[in-house]
């Protein structure tokens, strides 16, 4: 049986803005239905823990493991160094390694913001798009389409020590979402069964009800990486997306 208990979350509470792009407003009629299963993990079996055993960095560690899909599936993998994700542990989340309590994990959307503005290890964000967590297809349509989604989950106290995440009907406040902390993974995998995340290391799978139950918000990632060498997906209109983004203020 899996013990996660040890290990460390931060994602802290989640920050919306009304100028968040919807990823719905950019499938077009012509996009058909998302497959039935993706799997972009290219069978890694060494993921890398990211620094997220001993510091609650998962908002650096899930763009660090979506940067290794990302490389994987076009131009050869890339982990981006430990000290590299620490020091954006600090520049995007304000850690500071001489003081124990800026510990405090960070904001998914904060995150993003910054790495759209600069780049991740010279990794640029060309944009980001939010599917609706709650609607399945567009999780699915995202996947499909960029390699995966970033996506924020209230950890539930019960997920400690499952080898696959679900939902525990009778888990009392234990299974209450949050009970644990909020929690921040890149998701490159599904099928009909559930989602599979990279987070501590490893590939964990996630039921479908664990994701209705747990999963509280959803970032589609538009990366130069992903874009480059496999093209705007038909059926998504990108220019439309990047004109959008041109006109925020």
């Amino acid at each position: 049986m899996a013990d996660h208990s040890k290990m460390q979350l931060g994602r802290k509470a989640i920050r919306t803005d009304s100028r968040t792009l919807a990823l719905a407003d950019y499938l077009t009629p012509k996009l058909p239905p998302p497959p039935a299963a993706v799997d972009w993990t290219k069978g890694i079996a060494s993921w890398g823990m990211m620094l997220n055993d001993k510091l609650g960095d998962c908002t650096i560690a899930g763009a660090a493991h979506a940067v290794q899909v990302w490389t994987a599936n076009t131009t050869g993998i890339v982990t981006v160094p430990d000290a590299t994700v620490e020091s954006y542990y600090e520049k995007w989340d304000g850690y500071v390694p001489s003081d124990p309590t800026t510990n405090r994990g960070g904001i998914e959307l904060d995150v993003l913001n910054d790495w759209k503005k600069s780049d991740f290890a010279g990794h640029k964000l060309l944009a980001f798009a939010d599917p609706k967590f709650s609607n399945l297809v567009e999780i699915r349509q995202s996947i499909a389409l960029f390699g995966g989604v970033y996506i924020g989950i209230a950890m539930p106290i019960t997920a400690q020590k499952q080898d696959v995440w679900d939902v525990v009907p009778k888990g009392g406040a234990n299974a209450k979402p949050g009970s644990w902390g909020g929690h921040c993974v890149y998701v490159p995998k599904y099928d009909a069964k559930g989602f599979t995340c990279i987070t501590w290391g490893m590939q964990k799978t996630m039921t479908v009800a664990f994701w209705k139950k747990y999963c509280d918000e959803a970032h589609t990632l538009l990366c130069q990486d992903w874009i480059t060498v496999k093209g705007s997906p038909s059926g998504f209109n990108q220019t439309q997306l990047m004109t959008d983004l041109g006109a925020i203020k």
